[in-house]
């Protein structure tokens, strides 16, 4: 890793550091009833319950959110919701959601047992993402499976899906502070390397195709 780089990597980490400390204080404010939950996701596992199921255009797997953070789960809702996330169906979805129905949602996913299976990908690409993720590391862990519950699990996840999101956030479709600086100057095989390595670390997600509350 060059100097530049180090230098670059490292400054990136402190802001993301620094913009941790500032958003800690925001919790949720609602318990999660994930029994209430596994009633109000059923539509979300004809998508999320699937493994591999691939969103048609443009072309990508269907995210894994079984074991995700329930809180990430609650700010991706509220974001599709309010229209700062772009995909039709999502908004659609999360529309007529109240904040408890999400909390719920949230509830039921985040308690689901995960052990996704690392993705394929050639020992060189997955070498070359490991080499660029260390900015990743003060938000999603070193290997992606980060405990702060502000930030999304990224290890294990699909590959498509992990270079699909990054897209959005280097052209501005997707919006968010800390990812818009992350990627603004990554080209296409920067964030094929990183999502090759996020996706080959062993997680904690999984696309489960049972209810896990009777």
């Amino acid at each position: 890793m060059s100097s530049n780089t180090t230098r670059r990597a490292t400054a990136l980490i402190a802001l993301a550091t620094s913009l941790i400390a500032l958003m800690a204080p925001v919790s949720k404010t609602m318990a999660g009833d994930a029994v209430r939950g596994s009633q109000l996701g059923q539509t979300c596992l004809g998508c999320h319950g699937a493994p591999g199921l691939r969103n048609p255009s443009p072309v990508f797997e269907v995210p894994m959110i079984g074991g995700q953070h329930a809180e990430y789960i609650v700010a991706a809702l509220k974001a599709y919701k309010d229209k700062t996330r772009p995909h039709p169906t999502m908004r659609a979805q999360a529309a007529s959601l109240s904040d408890q129905d999400m909390e719920d949602i949230a509830a039921f996913f985040s308690k689901m047992d995960g052990n996704s299976r690392p993705g394929a990908a050639s020992a060189e690409l997955i070498a070359e993402g490991e080499k660029k993720a260390a900015p990743c590391a003060a938000c999603h862990g070193k290997t992606g499976d980060g405990p702060s519950p502000t930030f999304p699990k990224l290890a294990g996840q699909y590959a498509s899906y992990l270079t699909h999101s990054l897209k959005e956030y280097r052209s501005g479709e997707r919006q968010n502070i800390i990812m818009s600086g992350q990627s603004a100057n990554l080209t296409i095989e920067d964030i094929k390397a990183l999502s090759a390595y996020f996706a080959s670390q062993q997680g904690g997600l999984s696309a489960p195709q049972a209810e896990i509350f009777k």
